[in-house]
């Protein structure tokens, strides 16, 4: 009887098999009414199931592999699978010049270029040794840009983690907003994203004509669609529900991952670069540092919107130096690094002045060769190693540069924050349920390209 029904379970398509691994006795089920097959896996302690999750938050979907492991509702394990976006970013920019390297830096976290470019740029003037020779047009330019960056990077992370928790009009309202940001990058430097705008030594061009208006307008309309955002969220039950008490890492969690950014700020530690070991000028701002103490999503999407409204009074005094400052240099007034010389924003997009252009192609044979060697070749720095970092949007940016004196970086690696913070995901998600693992993954703000790079 006994090998008549296990003949007659091998030919049911429908019949439940088992096999035992490593990890346990596994059971495949195809079919069959569920209790029938739950009421013969008596003899198992607990039923655990090991499952790739998503797609749900946008960095999940085919570059984030989140593998969990579930009892029931509850996540038992959670690890974190990588690589998927690999660009090799930093072993490129050994095969560029120092200036070619800021058109590769730009696209790790392509939602902060601005901070990539600049924190690169900050490390290759410390080897240099020009690092107070920069304009301070040019630095007050760096701060305008990256601070309009912070806001629209927030703005992502508010819109998309709101997506995936359901309140879809925060998700529209947030790239509305992002929209007049990348507006204002494209009349500034004549592209949306991977601007290459910060150079080592200054910036590619000043403020074009309509710029300066159109940074105003943006810091008059702001203010009020950041309320429209709170007004959504902040009291909203549902939203609350599920980022309340959600994702928790506390101060001791974040020293022991090195986390840092906004994740860190909500457990109540006011860590930030900008006040803490200031750069580009951030010292003459008037600012505060955005904290919480409720270690959880909310308090995360909380110091986020508070963040913006600190990043416009940073704008716009940034505005009011700018003015203050009138006409002047934003490059190193060094030709022997200066590159590119002379930008100006024409019909034709971004270039070189007729000035310029005039002047090496028919008045100075010898300004033609010294702009030939500068573009082919490039400048050559100093051997030695220096770090570099600013507050990205995500926390500490920093960028290690090496150089054995030649025209080429020997070696780029920076310090990506959202790589860094991904580490969180397992003491984040454990023990909580899996719909909470979207919450926690939104409110670390990962964007793969800095994980990757």
């Amino acid at each position: 009887m006994a090998t008549e029904a296990t003949t007659a379970a091998a030919q049911d398509p429908y019949a439940a098999g088992g096999r035992d691994t490593t990890e346990g006795r596994v059971y495949t089920v195809t079919g069959q009414d569920w209790d029938t097959v739950a009421s013969g896996l008596g003899d198992v302690e607990s039923e655990r199931l090991v499952v790739n999750m998503g797609p749900q938050h946008p960095s999940t979907h085919g570059v984030l592999r989140l593998i969990l492991e579930i009892e029931g509702e509850t996540v038992t394990e959670a690890r974190c699978g990588i690589g998927y976006l690999h660009t090799g970013i930093e072993k490129n920019t050994e095969f560029r010049t120092w200036v070619q390297g800021v058109t590769f830096v730009t696209r790790m976290d392509y939602l902060s270029n601005a901070f990539n470019e600049t924190v690169y740029c900050l490390a290759v003037e410390k080897l240099l040794g020009i690092t107070d020779d920069v304009p301070p047009r040019a630095t007050v330019l760096r701060v305008l840009m990256m601070e309009l960056q912070r806001i629209a990077s927030h703005l992502v992370a508010i819109a998309t983690g709101g997506m995936e928790l359901g309140a879809l009009t925060v998700m529209t309202n947030g790239f509305r907003e992002r929209e007049m940001v990348l507006d204002i990058f494209e009349a500034i430097t004549g592209l949306r994203m991977n601007m290459a705008y910060v150079r080592p030594g200054g910036v590619a061009q000043d403020l074009p004509r309509g710029a300066e208006e159109q940074v105003r307008e943006f810091l008059r309309v702001m203010p009020g669609r950041i309320d429209e955002l709170e007004k959504l969220c902040n009291e909203n039950t549902i939203f609350k529900g599920r980022t309340v008490d959600v994702g928790y890492l506390d101060l001791t969690g974040c020293m022991a991952l090195g986390v840092t950014g906004p994740v860190l700020r909500s457990t109540g530690l006011p860590w930030d670069l900008r006040k803490a070991q200031p750069y580009c000028g951030y010292e003459t701002y008037d600012f505060d540092v955005p904290v919480r103490d409720t270690c959880d999503a909310y308090g995360r999407f909380r110091i986020r919107v508070d963040e913006m409204r600190q990043s416009l009074r940073i704008v716009e005094q940034a505005l009011d130096k700018l003015r203050d400052l009138g006409d002047g240099p934003v490059m190193v007034g060094d030709r022997k690094i200066a590159w590119p010389s002379q930008l100006a924003l024409g019909g034709d997009g971004l270039g070189n002045s007729l000035d310029h252009i005039r002047h090496i192609m028919g008045e100075s044979m010898e300004a033609l060769i010294h702009h030939f060697k500068l573009v082919t070749e490039g400048f050559r720095v100093p051997a030695g190693q220096v770090y570099a970092a600013v507050e990205g949007p995500r926390g500490e940016l920093g960028a290690h540069v090496v150089s054995d004196g030649g025209t080429r970086p020997y070696r780029v690696h920076f310090r990506d924050p959202s790589f860094t913070n991904l580490q969180a995901t397992a003491a984040m998600s454990e023990g909580g349920q899996v719909a909470d693992v979207i919450a926690a993954i939104a409110s670390l703000d990962p964007v793969m390209g800095g994980v990757d790079r």
